[in-house]
């Protein structure tokens, strides 16, 4: 008789990883209105049969942890494998599930014969949205090699906590960094001076305390580490996904990995979040996962201006503003503005038509700036490089 394949589908389930899953399941948790971008209200892409489907791929793609036996399942069987990770993500706080009591099952792998699966939707939680944060991050510094996620160095010296620096008096207001050494060769050679006598000052000392003076106190110096306030400006028109290419959803996945990277790396930053299409508004970090694009235009204008008046409620040594957009934009004046204020603009351009990349070099000569045009694909790496190794202005 042939094998019939026996092992339990909740043993089966126990062996996939949920954040391998999360990750192949990224497209579809930070879907940004691709399918349908005149109605940024659709919710097709939160109906349980789309979270049915892309498990389904993950699964028969191989792009999760292989499980053994998975090509021996029945449809049956594998219609309940997906139903139990669905309730494991569910569980682990991943996805929430809404609908009528027992009706979120499906009746078939991409089949939608199930009864009431138009009710059964699912919501990505903030925890998932962090966990895609963070693999964001660590797929993109992973492209990048083996980069150092300091701070953010400048060419002034300052009393931090990192020494390199030569040691210096201190002076009223300076962190109490004490040079030990320093300090007491400092006393040695005050009181040998003073003795006139270097030798046999030298050869007391060895059995004599030494006095110590406010003078005498030399501290370390280290790099000075400036803190920034920046507003990620996000175009969300409707040409961010169209002609075949979504751009709008890399462009949140870097969002995400940039605020993860400035709350773990640079917790002195400030990182606000800026939405500009027919009008502008400011959206919560936490609640970019979720945006979408419309049925909008290009309003570059009211983008930074919204931009700009964050910005001047912040007191950093750095302002700064990256804007990711596909658009035209019509704001000179705004961008003098901002360079008036001291808000440097770095515009990451995912178009490459000759009147864009003419206005965008004008924009960074304006603003004394940055212009980087790139593809969605390498969007990540050049503003995550671009943030870690932004320097300021040598501060005295």
């Amino acid at each position: 008789m042939k094998y019939r394949y026996t092992r339990k589908i909740a043993d089966l389930a126990g062996e996939v990883d949920l954040e391998s899953l999360m990750s192949k399941l990224s497209e579809l948790m930070l879907a940004s209105g691709f399918d349908n971008p005149w109605d940024p209200q659709s919710d097709d892409d939160r109906m349980m049969q789309a979270l049915h489907d892309a498990i389904l791929e993950a699964l028969l793609s191989g792009d999760v942890n292989q499980v053994e036996g998975l090509e021996d399942l029945s449809a049956e069987e594998l219609q309940e494998l997906i139903a139990k990770l669905v309730e494991r993500l569910s569980e682990q706080g991943y996805v929430s599930v809404t609908g009528p009591p027992g009706k979120q099952r499906l009746d078939g792998p991409g089949g939608g014969a199930g009864q009431g699966q138009g009710q059964a939707r699912f919501e990505v939680t903030d925890k998932a949205l962090d966990f895609l944060g963070y693999r964001a991050l660590r797929d993109l510094l992973g492209s990048m090699g083996r980069s150092s996620a300091g701070r953010h160095d400048t060419r002034a010296l300052a009393t931090g906590i990192e020494a390199g620096g030569p040691p210096r008096p201190y002076e009223f207001g300076d962190t109490l960094n004490l040079d030990a050494s320093a300090t007491v060769l400092h006393a040695i050679a005050r009181r040998a001076t003073a003795a006139k006598a270097p030798a046999a000052s030298a050869r007391a000392s060895a059995g004599q305390a030494i006095d110590l003076e406010y003078d005498d106190l030399m501290i370390t110096q280290g790099d000075y580490q400036s803190s920034c306030a920046t507003v990620l400006l996000l175009d969300c028109s409707h040409s961010m996904v169209l002609y075949g290419e979504d751009r709008f959803t890399p462009a949140k996945r870097v969002a995400m990995a940039l605020s993860h990277l400035i709350r773990h790396q640079y917790p002195g930053d400030t990182l606000n979040a800026v939405l500009f299409h027919d009008s502008a508004e400011e959206v919560p970090i936490k609640q970019l996962g979720r945006v979408k694009v419309g049925p909008y235009y290009t309003n570059t204008r009211e983008g930074l201006r919204l931009a700009r008046r964050i910005l001047d409620r912040q007191r950093k040594d750095m302002r700064q503003i990256i804007m990711i957009t596909d658009g035209k934009p019509s704001a000179i004046a705004e961008v003098a503005a901002c360079r008036r204020a001291g808000i440097m603009i770095n515009t990451f351009m995912l178009a490459r038509d000759y009147d864009l990349v003419a206005f965008v070099r004008r924009v960074a000569r304006i603003s004394h700036g940055k212009a980087y045009f790139t593809t969605p694909f390498t969007l990540g790496k050049y503003v995550l490089m671009d943030y870690m190794t932004n320097k300021t202005r040598t501060i005295h």
